[in-house]
């Protein structure tokens, strides 16, 4: 999953923000106790998250793919003092755990988890988003960033995690996920409506600015 060397991870990790005790909690119990918790944002990609956020001072972001809520806390520590954001996520059995999560933390109150499939959800959500955050299965994403663009304002910022996937992007393979992601990215750098760029942070973030 990393791009980078273990001593060079280390490296940024220390010279950033520390990571808050919640989301270092969360990291650690997540790594135990939950499948496939290589998805979760980890330190250094949650820093950056918050960081983007801050800059901008949302009043509302999206976010598409809640896992177990690492990223969703990062990205709502830049909220706008009346902000909110909304997580959407597939897998109900999380559900339980992650609301245990957000209740620990000081954004409860800012945080709108729907459990269900985003492709039905996204439609019924109303009014302009300054961010969104796609982070869920990656073969939809061409369909997740067509739903929302309308909803994105003028200037705001669509994230998109996994664009590198490993590096495979670029090595020849040809599995479907990889396919997916290179077709995904061609139509993001041919798309004259945003401004983008891909920061090799983790798996690779795309970083799209709506013209």
């Amino acid at each position: 999953m990393e791009l980078l060397t273990d001593e060079l991870q280390t490296y940024l990790e220390q010279h950033c923000e520390q990571e808050p005790e919640l989301l270092r909690y969360i990291s650690r119990e997540t790594h135990l106790r939950v499948p496939m918790a290589r998805m979760l944002s980890g330190h250094y990609q949650g820093r950056v998250l918050s960081f983007l956020s801050k800059i901008i001072s949302p009043h509302r972001i999206l976010e598409i793919g809640t896992f177990t809520g690492y990223a969703t806390m990062c990205l709502a520590e830049g909220l706008a003092e009346d902000g909110m954001i909304d997580t959407i996520d597939i897998n109900e059995e999380l559900e339980e755990r992650v609301r245990e999560y957000f209740r620990g933390s000081p954004f409860n109150s800012k945080i709108r988890y729907r459990i269900g499939n985003a492709v039905s959800i996204i439609p019924e959500l109303s009014g302009l988003y300054d961010i969104v955050f796609i982070d869920a299965d990656k073969k939809n994403n061409e369909t997740y960033y067509d739903l929302i663009f309308d909803k994105v304002k003028t200037g705001g910022l669509i994230i998109v995690d996994n664009v590198l996937w490993s590096g495979k992007i670029v090595s020849g393979a040809g599995d479907k996920d990889t396919q997916n992601i290179r077709s995904f990215n061609e139509k993001i750098k041919n798309d004259h409506r945003v401004e983008k760029l891909i920061l090799p942070v983790r798996d690779g973030l795309l970083i799209i600015r709506k013209l």
